[in-house]
């Protein structure tokens, strides 16, 4: 059975030149317009890549990237005529799988379609839950399956994906550093670059979330030229 994809670019004559190519690629595609189109399509289709432009009335591709980090499994492909570096880091840091930059060969946005789609199997991997579903630690708990961090105060917030990974593969440290290196292959499926401030971001989205626990409860450390250590005091882990 093919696999499904969908093109979500406003401008139509774009929309429809990449639906023609990736069908005559061997793919089943769908088409949406806008923010609004795209959700219809992922609740009535089992979609596993969404092909993403950057620049889309009212929502942009930037806001619906970080909804679609909700739906597991699912890999996007950003496309943008802004192809600066700093424009591709912001992609990637909302959870983007790959970014390319307008206008491309037809031919490289399918091979960058099919590296990702090689890395189904990677990306299960890292979700799957540990022996215990539920993680508790200096007054917070972590579900492992709904990606669900509850507070000392009782607020609750679903992680994005790159998030969650982030956090777990600290937890699962105990106390030990863990490179930039490790979580950007655990949290990105990919590689870390040179400029990319993915994890980075993803650190300081969580450090904002660990200042609701006990003053020194739980940190994460900056180790220079190592990476990151979540540092929980014995009296702020939970049994």
């Amino acid at each position: 059975m093919a696999i499904t994809l969908l093109v979500v670019d406003d401008d139509d004559e774009i929309r429809e030149l990449l639906c023609d190519y990736l069908s005559d690629a061997g793919y089943q595609v769908l088409a949406a317009a806008n923010g609004d189109e795209m959700r219809q399509q992922l609740a009535s289709h089992p979609v596993r890549l969404v092909v993403l432009d950057l620049m889309l009335p009212g929502e942009d591709g930037l806001s619906l990237c970080r909804q679609l980090q909700a739906h597991a499994g699912l890999a996007v492909i950003m496309l943008s005529a802004k192809g600066s570096a700093f424009d591709r880091i912001i992609g990637l840091e909302v959870g983007a799988d790959d970014y390319l930059g307008k206008p491309f060969e037809p031919r490289e946005l399918i091979a960058r379609i099919k590296a990702v789609l090689r890395r189904p199997q990677r990306l299960e991997l890292h979700d799957e839950a540990p022996a215990s579903a539920v993680h508790g630690f200096a007054g917070f708990s972590l579900d492992h399956i709904k990606r669900l961090l509850t507070c000392p105060d009782g607020d609750t917030l679903t992680l994005p994906r790159s998030d969650y990974r982030v956090l777990r593969e600290l937890l699962e440290a105990n106390n030990r550093v863990v490179s930039r290196d490790h979580l950007t292959r655990s949290a990105f499926s990919r590689d870390h670059l040179p400029d990319d401030r993915s994890v980075d971001m993803c650190i300081s989205r969580l450090r904002q979330h660990l200042r609701k626990a006990p003053e020194g409860a739980a940190q994460i450390l900056t180790i220079r030229n190592e990476g990151y250590l979540l540092s929980i005091e014995p009296h702020g882990a939970d049994a």
